[in-house]
């Protein structure tokens, strides 16, 4: 009687397990951008360039739409260009407003024709490959930044993040999160240190001379930050989702991260969020740690509600993480972003190309990365077509 007992009660506690193992993965998966997003944010509200509810009302509103629009862990993550104006002071108050509608107005507006998707899919595999590798490259190297003088405590995070490697689905960036934010202040110095980012060598913010202006707005936020967005945020987020995700990701297409980031940016801009973006990199970040599906962004939104209620609680709470963990948080999405799946089955004959890209990006920035891969690949495609007769005629 006692066997038969326990025989039917094993299968009914197996789907507890499951379950509970799937909401600790997408939890942990959750925390996989933070090595993005907390430096931006955390150092803009720490130093009063703008208010914290309206900030992570943005984002609720943004990942609340990733999860009902996607139905997977596509990022939803601040500008990074249009943010170093405003940390650098360049940018402030309603021009951060009007930049970010007026960003938001142009995503829209390419998304609305089908020439933004043709000219997604003319660009060359190598060169949006390389771009990944580049950009992969650029977090890396903020990343090791942010880890800093720090080694030690960067090396633990690290170590503690490396174990994904042995259990993929594991709560590992989740877990790191929630010691940091406990034993942080034990641990080092936080993200509101100065010089704990990527920016602090770029200036304080306030430091500019002139009061800043809404052409400014257009000259140092919306004009660096549109090529960005439409290659990261755009075509290269498109193949990294379609890449991770398979044919579960087959509805994220150019247009449509085009149109959630224009809309998003048009409703939630003009009430104070910072201009928000989807990430390549940060789709890795969550992938890699354990998000698969709608529950990832579902947890981010009511996380990022919660924080809008508190106030300025939550700045206090997030500051006390050290920025080495942050560190280590971003630099597992850069190793993502950069050894991609596409960058070990390239051809032989494509990875000049792949390479050129990358270390333009990774030296000059996006656009001259973008421009040195589309010459590199007409080289290679003309010295392939000079080929093919030759091949041809060997026996």
């Amino acid at each position: 009687m006692i066997k038969k007992a326990m025989t039917p009660g094993a299968p009914q506690r197996r789907p507890v397990r499951d379950g509970l193992a799937h909401v600790l993965a997408e939890a942990s998966g959750a925390c996989g951008d933070l090595g993005t997003f907390l430096p931006y944010v955390v150092l803009v509200l720490v130093a009063g360039l703008a208010a914290p509810a309206p900030v992570f009302a943005g984002f609720a509103v943004a990942y609340l739409m990733v999860a009902l629009v996607y139905r997977l862990p596509i990022a939803v993550q601040p500008m990074k260009a249009f943010g170093v104006a405003i940390l650098t002071g360049t940018v402030a108050g309603v021009e951060i407003a009007w930049g970010g509608a007026l960003l938001g107005a142009l995503l829209v507006g390419f998304a609305c024709t089908p020439h933004l998707v043709r000219a997604a899919r003319a660009i060359p595999q190598s060169v949006v490959t390389g771009l990944q590798a580049g950009l992969g490259l650029l977090l890396g190297a903020l990343a090791l930044r942010m880890i800093g003088g720090q080694w030690l405590l960067g090396a633990a995070a690290v170590a503690v993040l490396a174990l994904s490697f042995v259990l993929p689905r594991g709560p590992w960036a989740l877990l790191l999160v929630v010691a940091a934010v406990a034993f942080g202040p034990l641990l080092g110095d936080g993200l509101s240190a100065p010089g704990s980012t990527l920016l602090a060598a770029g200036g304080a913010a306030g430091s500019t001379a002139h009061a800043p202006s809404l052409l400014d707005a257009v000259t140092f936020g919306v004009l660096p930050q549109l090529p960005l967005t439409l290659l990261n945020a755009v075509v290269v987020a498109a193949a990294v989702a379609r890449s991770l995700h398979g044919d579960a990701a087959q509805h994220v297409g150019e247009r449509r991260l085009a149109a959630t980031s224009g809309l998003v940016n048009l409703a939630m801009a003009p009430l104070g969020a910072l201009p928000m973006c989807h990430g390549a990199g940060g789709i890795s970040g969550h992938h890699r740690f354990g998000a698969r599906g709608m529950l990832a962004p579902l947890l981010l939104a009511g996380l990022c509600a919660a924080a809008a209620l508190s106030g300025d609680a939550v700045v206090e709470l997030l500051a006390r993480i050290p920025a080495p963990v942050a560190g280590a948080l971003l630099l597992y999405a850069a190793w993502d972003l950069a050894f991609s799946r596409r960058l070990f089955d390239a051809r032989p004959d494509c990875r000049p190309v792949i390479a050129a890209t990358a270390l333009g990006t990774f030296g000059l920035g996006v656009l001259p990365g973008f421009a040195a891969g589309l010459a590199a690949e007409a080289v290679r495609a003309n010295i392939a077509r000079r080929r093919a007769p030759a091949g041809r005629r060997r026996p």
